[in-house]
């Protein structure tokens, strides 16, 4: 099995910084892509940056010059640092991987719990 943990999300006041984290741990030969995505209220989740094995990254309009994603490849984590946060910032992170378990065996997608990143004064 394969599991995702987070961690790193907080209140923040507007214009700060959050370093958001995810591990990856259990049966895996190789991960392909990790990328963070988030969902706010009543809106649908959307993708914030990504991050492929190769260390191609992109990133949603909204956060490009303002978060980096970068990821340690021997830990199997991967970061989001998030700088001059705006409160439209505010939203449940999640870390998605597309992780292979076996050589030569399917990419399977896997997601984790989520962490609540809330930008306010």
């Amino acid at each position: 099995q394969v599991q995702l943990v987070e961690s790193g999300g907080g209140l923040v006041q507007p214009g700060g910084s959050l370093r958001l984290s995810c591990a990856a741990s259990g049966n895996i030969f190789s991960i392909n892509v990790m990328g963070w995505y988030r969902q706010a209220p009543g809106k649908e989740r959307e993708l914030v940056a990504s991050i492929t094995s190769g260390g191609s990254t992109n990133y949603a309009d909204s956060v490009k010059g303002r978060f980096t994603i970068s990821k340690d490849n021997a830990a199997n984590t991967v970061y989001l640092q998030m700088s001059s946060l705006k409160p439209e910032d505010t939203a449940l992170y999640y870390c998605r991987a597309h992780i292979m378990r076996n050589w030569g065996g399917p990419t399977y997608s896997y997601w984790g719990q989520g962490t609540q990143v809330t930008v306010s004064s």
